[in-house]
């Protein structure tokens, strides 16, 4: 379902201020460790929860703090995330030009591998929901989130980020011949993907051909949010009390294992 941006237009700006001592908790929760991944260190951390446990994936240009206001948020709805760096990103080792699409899937596993308990649900972001969508095909998931999702032509997938990875996704619409659509049909949990109105790096079709695609019988929800570029989801989601509490409540639906919901709600 298509969310109408004007719903969350307000004349009152609200803004959703960073606590710092909610911050410090933050942190204090975190319990970092390391993964050997073909003679590289992966650095990552986890934060417990009770209803679930959420693997995070970054994009191609970030690294895993990029999610940090997401995992407070789960938190708060009681869930555990698990977020970490991929190779040549943040505090991880190596570097971009030994990994690929693949790689970074690859990465994803051997830190679940690395975990002690399930994994219900997985968020990615930018290049990450692609390697989200390729997890979903390996590891049962009741959740998926995918936030401005990139998608890529399969010939990409396991090509080393580089010229000629370059070469091939900047053809002219290179992404339609992505195995994506595919990957969404076949998954049988929930949905939820995010999309921002002035997104100049995901084309709009992107976000409406992934909720196309998926089972009808799943829930399914496409977010999109006013005003958003790539980068400012976040900020854009925290302009007023209304919008950000719309949003949680999509987290909260989409992560719970509830499984009778309606998609049109």
């Amino acid at each position: 379902m298509l969310l109408n941006s004007a719903c969350f237009h307000s004349k009152k700006c609200i803004r959703i201020k960073n606590d710092p001592e909610a911050i410090m908790s933050d942190e204090a929760l975190r319990q970092l460790f390391y993964v050997n991944f073909r003679g590289e260190t992966i650095c990552a951390d986890s934060i417990s929860g009770s209803k679930g446990h959420v693997l995070m994936i970054h994009g191609g240009s970030r690294d895993r703090k990029v999610f940090s206001n997401y995992r407070r948020l789960m938190h708060s709805l009681g869930y555990g995330t698990t977020a970490f760096d991929c190779l040549g990103h943040g505090e991880t080792s190596g570097r971009m030009s030994e990994s690929s699409l693949c790689s970074r899937t690859l990465q994803a596993e051997a830190v679940i591998a690395h975990l002690q308990q399930p994994l219900t649900g997985c968020m990615g972001i930018s290049m990450g929901a692609y390697n989200a969508l390729h997890l979903s095909r390996k590891i049962p998931l009741r959740s998926l989130i995918l936030m401005v999702p990139g998608v890529y032509t399969a010939s990409a997938y396991d090509v080393n980020f580089g010229p000629q990875f370059s070469g091939l996704i900047r053809k002219e619409r290179s992404w339609e011949s992505t195995d994506a659509w595919a990957i969404a049909a076949e998954f049988t949990g929930k949905l939820l993907v995010i999309a921002a109105e002035k997104d100049d790096i995901i084309p709009e079709e992107i976000p409406l051909k992934l909720i196309s695609s998926a089972p009808k019988q799943a829930w399914k929800h496409l977010l999109l949010v006013p005003g958003a570029d790539h980068n400012s989801i976040w900020h854009n989601l925290t302009l007023s009390a209304r919008s950000y509490e719309q949003a949680r409540g999509l987290f909260e639906r989409c992560l719970s294992a509830q499984e009778k919901y309606n998609n049109e709600a």
